[in-house]
């Protein structure tokens, strides 16, 4: 069905705020991270809290990344984004003035269900309100934001609680949003047109649910396992994942006989090519997280860099991420997706190595400048990878299906960043735990992500393999 549209037109202005809207969910997810010493000098807490903080804001997100897609075809995307605006900068300001961690947990929660809100309106307008070339454009600087918001999250996050302004040290990085909403919230009616589609689609709600429960009992048992030794009722919630999802797949099964939107289309589940992008977004963006908690933990916490110094760490990596990304479209055209992927992986894994012996010949004096090849490395990487994402999990998707396949891709990508900080997190503080070095457990927590880097990899080789065997079947003679 066609979406309906009503003025005004989405213009230069209303591209710009709703890729500032884009920018808000993106910095805040790589902001926290050159915060993590000064909160937990604030509120006096363990590692096991910050990756539950890191956390419990992907999980929110994921969960309602897919809903927020489906209120904004319903009731209007510019109607949902401001909903989601305003929700966002209302949990900003109680993350900035939560008196103690359980606060600040439930805040960043709602941060996160916020962004749920706010991500798929964006892109989907884009889609609905632009042609030709300016759709192209647009995507383009789509594309490039996360580089960018990167970027910003690191640095700018770093400088604001170096700076210390007013004396709130880490809270500005949370208060720092809410002139941005406001310009949201005030430009929204006048620049951005408000469409939705033509037929309302009912929210899946039971498996909004159970999605919900299935990152829980994976996610709460990794990250607080290792304080609590793993007692039972960490291996029970693990142990009952399995049938969740047996009755998830059930479910689904039943939305989609019955004609509904189903949360993860079965129809799409059985499409090799997007078995192949969940599994790719569930290791590789754990991997992603991951290395962003445990690196930015230990440079701060056992290196004893400010958040400024910490943040500069990660420039070389986002500008390389950035500048990897612009011509990856070409690197794709020349070498096909699954080969930029392979090759993405095999320059991901060398960055890894790098920065695992960089740390251990200049521990404990690591700086922005000594570890610049190898995060350069792991940027290039990274954007080789990330564009083959959608490429691939969408390349035998109908366009009729794109939208509800890009919420799957883009749900199962949102909860593995949540997932990976909690389990490279758990690596990393059970070794701390364990050894009482900061080294060996950024090491053994790289070491952990090296490892899933090569599950990937092999599972990318064969996956290439079987196409290029099925490409081939229809010329063998009968």
């Amino acid at each position: 069905m066609p979406d309906t549209d009503t003025s005004p037109p989405l213009g230069r202005r209303g591209l710009g705020l709703l890729l500032a809207s884009q920018l808000l969910p993106l910095v805040d997810f790589s902001i926290v991270n050159v915060a993590l010493d000064a909160i937990t000098r604030s509120f006096q807490v363990t590692p096991t809290a910050l990756a539950l903080m890191v956390a419990v804001y992907s999980l929110a997100f994921a969960v309602c990344l897919a809903m927020g897609g489906q209120m904004g075809d319903n009731i209007g995307r510019r109607r949902t984004l401001c909903h989601g605006v305003l929700l966002f900068g209302i949990a900003s300001l109680l993350c900035a003035l939560a008196p103690h961690i359980s606060i600040l947990l439930a805040a960043r929660a709602l941060q996160g269900a916020a962004a749920g809100l706010i991500v798929p309106q964006v892109l989907a307008t884009i889609h609905v309100s632009l042609r030709g070339q300016a759709h192209s454009r647009a995507l383009g600087v789509y594309g490039a934001i996360s580089g960018l918001a990167f970027i910003v999250g690191q640095v700018g996050g770093g400088y604001l609680v170096s700076a210390d302004i007013g004396g709130l040290g880490w809270r500005t990085i949370f208060l720092i949003n809410l002139p941005v909403c406001c310009a949201v919230l005030i430009g929204a009616r006048h620049c951005l047109p408000e469409t939705r589609h033509a037929r309302a689609a009912q929210i899946d709600l039971p498996g909004t649910l159970l999605l919900a429960c299935i990152i829980l009992g994976l996610l709460l048992p990794l990250v607080l396992g290792p304080a609590l030794s793993w007692r039972w009722p960490c291996v029970a919630m693990l142990g009952a994942v399995p049938p969740l999802l047996v009755l998830f797949w059930l479910v689904e099964l039943r939305q989609e006989r019955r004609g509904r939107a189903p949360l993860m289309p079965p129809l799409l589940l059985r499409l090799p090519s997007v078995r192949f992008g969940l599994l790719l977004a569930i290791l590789f963006f754990a991997c992603w997280s991951g290395f962003m908690f445990s690196l930015a933990l230990s440079l701060q916490a056992g290196a004893g860099l400010s958040p400024i110094q910490s943040g500069d760490v990660f420039i070389a990596l986002g500008a390389a991420y950035f500048a990897a990304s612009m011509f990856s479209a070409r690197v794709v055209a020349a070498l096909g997706k699954m080969r930029t992927l392979i090759v993405g992986c095999l320059i991901q894994m060398s960055g890894l190595l790098a920065v695992m012996l960089t740390l251990t010949w200049i521990w404990p004096r690591p700086d922005a400048l000594n570890l610049m090849p190898a995060t350069v490395i792991v940027g290039i990487g990274q954007a080789f990878i990330v564009s083959c994402f959608f490429r691939i999990g969408l390349s035998d998707v109908s366009p009729a299906q794109a939208g509800a396949g890009s919420a799957m891709l883009s749900t199962v990508q949102q909860a593995a960043f949540g997932l990976g900080s909690a389990l490279l997190g758990a690596v990393f503080m059970q070794t701390l735990r364990v050894r009482g070095n900061y080294l060996d457990a950024i090491r053994m927590a790289l070491m952990s992500e090296l490892c899933l880097m090569l599950l990937l990899t092999g599972c990318a080789v064969v996956y290439y393999l079987r196409q290029q065997e099925a490409a081939l079947e229809p010329r063998l003679p009968a």
